[in-house]
């Protein structure tokens, strides 16, 4: 047993630890002498051989006792001197410094200092467009990197491939080389333009269809052209109303396609009336009509609202003419008389836009097509004097200019014609207000409408106004490119139905050109919103000894109401109003302003103290401001007579609209303070699902309340204009309505140019991140001017003359002009699966400032058309845009841009 206890421990024994003690001693003295007579190389080797020997606890050991025995410095140089260290760092080049960037967050914040990146801009001419604030840094640098990122960098090699070198010697037979070269290149593209024209033979136009409409249009135009005159005008007339027929007819069964306009809600009973029964019932019962525009937001809900008896026609109010429109009416009518006629259309208080192209005001009224209808649209109405009269649904009682068209209106058909005074604020809202010339027991709606339906339409116009503006402004592009490739089939089909494909071929600038006319044509006759005046029209003034005289008197006053009743009903109008409009910011303090404060009170805080105070601070102090402006008018109404002012309240209103400016300043830090607390606060999310849309805040979100106060001012100037047209120019309160007017009017200018600014900011926005490797766009005074899509060319020769130039298309370009640089980028086109619109995406490629540009113009010839360079600083654009119109729009705004920016 004892020799088992020590036969592993003849060097190390365990079991007697004094021994075990003594032997380890000697052992650690013998290795100790022998590491001092080693050399240092070796007792490298014996340490390494050591340390691969232990474990993780003993080197954790010998880690903790090394610091003991040699102090280790951890402090970076760069956080203690940091004055020494940038002296340091400036000697670095900008590569040396991004390397430095990356090594620490003290060496990162160093490195981007701007008096180390300032210099190196400077150097080269580059120059910060903005003045960085106190708490920024990096902003040279950031500046740097994106001028580096745009130069246009050639090695010396590729430079002297592109520009050539100087002193190159030139050889003796250079002038024969060129005149072969020149030779060479015109053969080649003799070649190019008859195999083209070969390939043409081959294939079909674009615009031919094959379809049997092709050939009835073809036997048409051919019969139209072998008559005469007079044939063609009458064969004219048959095809527009064999139109107007088939397109009336198949109405209800359009399908809702792109392009087209479906109404479902038009049946039989809209056209022919519905307790039409026979002849005799016709002529003694005298029903009524309403016209109504498509033009109107959500027609459909208004003739849904129409009430049984009351014949109802919608017309499309674009594409459609005034003739048209007169057999749309008789068609519906089929000979009866009318009692009363309603045309429901939009407009203003000056004129009427009844159809595209016609505004018909005080202007254009007696042009002799618009009076041509109005005297058959007063025909259709019974008399007078057998209570006929004629609903116009648009606010021409409101202003001087619209009392006038009613006026010649009544004297062009011998009919009575009403329309709204249009005190009642909001969309629409003018129609259930007072009405001009009312001689019938009931308000014209209530005879043609359900008052609670149109009720309800006229409360979501609003919406549907702010609606159709995006869409149409988003659509406007699709349909002018609609609108240009339906002219040129058109024209395309007319010289395929007529002429050989030989003549085809030589004639396509002019098909081109016939093309772009139609389009222009069309386009003008759309945009005809006011007429010339024609001279004889001036003629039509009625002297006192004229015979309708005292009948434009008669009819005039049978217009116009008192001015001190209708001067109160303004005035009442404003008080309800006013009243509404205290209400609507009362529910955004009861709703949603106290009740997050008393939660804040009760320690249960939904949101915090300063965000509270961030969206609903200045909300409640106009709120206060209002409840003021309301108890003074409600005092003033309450003793109200003719001889009583409000101006003078408007007035002091109008001086205390600092309130207004600070709400509208801090307006989008509030709607962003909304949605950031809705993303990070669940308890404010669930908060506004609660209170957001329900019948309290009547159906509207805490957002779409807050957008009141910007609305309200543009009813208060409609309601001082029209105060101020009721009140006569020797009443005491009519200074002081014009200076309200006038002080009311610019706080609105101020709104407007408010919203424009935010409008700019929010393109600039979306135009940075549409483009891919679009620099930083919002800076101060910056807006965008025109974008134009343009084709970058190439010449592949550019030392034969322009006349001989070939260019070839390389990529097409967008052009993006602001005032003080012009932003170039790529744009391509990517098409979703089963989706028939097309998405662009942009590059972005270069920017240039405005007064480092250079443009020059280049003349058309055989094989370019409108066609321009740009030249920048460092590089070189050849573009040419599709339309000769698009290029002297596009050169002229860029010029006076270009104009602007070196004034500056």
């Amino acid at each position: 047993m004892e020799s088992f206890h020590t036969r592993f421990s003849a060097w190390t024994p365990f079991n007697n630890k004094s021994l075990n003690r003594q032997l380890f001693l000697e052992r650690v003295a013998l290795i100790s002498h022998w590491f001092d007579l080693w050399t240092n190389k070796q007792r490298q080797e014996f340490l390494f051989t050591i340390f691969l020997r232990c474990t993780k606890s003993q080197l954790r050991f010998v880690q903790d006792r090394f610091p003991e025995r040699m102090q280790v410095a951890k402090v970076d140089f760069s956080t203690v001197l940091r004055f020494i260290s940038l002296y340091i760092f400036s000697f670095l080049n900008p590569k040396d410094l991004c390397a430095a960037a990356q090594v620490s967050w003290p060496w990162k914040f160093l490195t981007e200092q701007d008096c180390l990146w300032m210099p190196k801009c400077i150097k080269f001419g580059w120059f910060l467009p903005y003045t960085p604030t106190d708490h920024e840094y990096g902003a040279w640098k950031h500046h740097y990197l994106a001028c580096v990122s745009n130069l246009d960098w050639l090695t010396p090699r590729e430079a002297a491939a592109i520009y050539g070198t100087l002193n190159e010697p030139k050889t003796a037979d250079e002038e024969l080389l060129e005149r072969q070269r020149e030779k060479c290149l015109r053969k080649i593209i003799w070649e190019k333009i008859a195999l083209r024209k070969k390939e043409l033979f081959r294939v079909r136009p674009p615009w031919v269809s094959g379809t049997c409409c092709s050939r009835l249009l073809k036997s048409k135009c051919q019969a139209c052209l072998s008559r005469t005159v007079r044939d063609r005008v009458g064969l004219h007339e048959a095809l527009e109303k064999q139109l107007v027929l088939a397109s009336l007819e198949a109405l209800p069964k359009r399908n809702n396609v792109s392009g087209s306009h479906s109404y479902p809600l038009l049946s039989k009973k809209n056209w022919r009336g519905v307790n039409k029964n026979d002849d005799s019932s016709s002529c003694a019962f005298q029903p009524h009509f309403i016209l109504i525009s498509s033009r109107i937001p959500a027609y459909e809900m208004v003739v849904n609202s129409v009430k049984a008896g009351v014949i109802s026609v919608v017309y499309e109010h674009s594409g459609i003419t005034l003739e048209s429109l007169l057999y749309l009416i008789e068609k519906a009518l089929d000979g009866q008389k009318l009692q009363s006629m309603g045309i429901f259309s939009n407009g203003d208080s000056r004129e009427i836009n009844l159809v595209q192209g016609y505004n018909i005001g005080i202007k254009n009224l007696l042009r002799p097509e618009v009076r041509d209808f109005w005297e058959k649209l007063g025909s259709y109405v019974a008399p007078e004097e057998e209570g006929g009269h004629v609903d116009l649904f648009v606010p021409l009682g409101a202003s001087e200019a619209g009392i006038e068209v009613l006026s010649q209106l009544s004297q062009l058909t011998g009919t009575l014609f009403t329309a709204p005074t249009g005190i009642a604020t909001g969309s629409y809202q003018h129609i259930l207000s007072d009405w001009l010339g009312q001689q019938q027991e009931r308000a014209p709606p209530s005879i043609y409408f359900s008052e609670s339906k149109l009720q309800t339409w006229s409360s979501l116009t609003d919406f549907l106004e702010d609606t159709l503006k995006s869409v149409r402004k988003q659509l406007s592009p699709l349909f002018e490119g609609l609108q240009k490739t339906i002219s040129g089939r058109i024209i395309g089909q007319f010289m395929f139905d007529t002429m050989s494909m030989t003549n085809i071929l030589n004639n396509q600038e002019i098909a081109q050109v016939l093309a772009e006319g139609l389009m222009v044509l069309s386009k003008e006759n759309s945009e005809r919103n006011v007429l010339e005046d024609n001279p004889q029209d001036k003629k039509s003034s009625l002297s006192k000894n004229d015979p309708n005289f005292e009948m434009l008197v008669q009819l005039e006053r049978k217009l116009q109401m008192d001015s001190a009743t209708k001067r109160t009903r303004v005035v009442r109008e404003l008080l309800q109003s006013e009243r509404k409009y205290v209400q609507m910011l009362e529910v955004v303090r009861d709703v949603y302003a106290a009740p997050l404060k008393a939660a804040l009170s009760s320690n249960r805080a939904i949101l915090s103290a300063a965000n509270t105070q961030i969206i609903f601070s200045d909300i409640l102090q106009i709120l206060s401001l209002n409840r003021q402006f309301l108890d003074n008018l409600r005092n003033r109404l309450q003793d109200w007579g003719p001889a009583h002012c409000v101006g003078e309240i408007f007035i002091k209103f109008g001086s205390q609209l600092n309130i207004y400016t600070n709400f509208f300043n801090n307006y989008p830090v509030v709607l962003k303070t909304i949605e950031k607390c809705k993303e990070m606060i669940p308890a404010f999310r669930a908060f506004l699902k609660r209170h957001d849309k329900t019948p309290v805040t009547k159906m509207l979100s805490l957002q779409e309340l807050l957008l009141y106060p910007s609305r309200r001012f543009e009813e208060y100037v409609n309601l001082l204009y029209a105060l101020r047209l009721h009140t006569p120019a020797e009443h005491v309160d009519r200074e002081d309505l014009t200076t309200a007017v006038d002080q009311i009017k610019k706080y609105k200018g101020y709104i407007d140019q408010m919203k424009q600014n935010i409008g700019m900011k929010d393109q600039l926005s979306d135009i940075q991140r549409i483009i891919r490797g679009c620099p930083t766009l919002s800076e101060v005074n910056r807006y965008l001017i025109r974008i134009q899509d343009v084709a970058q060319l190439h010449c592949c020769d550019e030392e034969i003359s322009f006349s001989l130039r070939f260019y070839e298309h390389t990529r097409d370009l967008s052009l993006f002009l602001f005032n003080d640089a012009l932003l170039v980028s790529s744009r391509g086109t990517s098409h979703t699966p089963f989706e028939r619109t097309s998405k662009s995406t942009y590059q972005f490629i270069a920017s240039v400032a405005l007064h480092r540009l250079l443009i020059e113009d280049i003349p058309d010839s055989k094989y370019i058309k409108n066609a321009f360079t740009l030249q920048g600083p460092k590089r070189q654009w050849t573009c040419a845009t599709e339309v000769e119109d698009d290029k002297f729009l596009w050169l002229s705004a860029l010029q006076n841009a270009i104009r602007a920016a070196m004034q500056k």
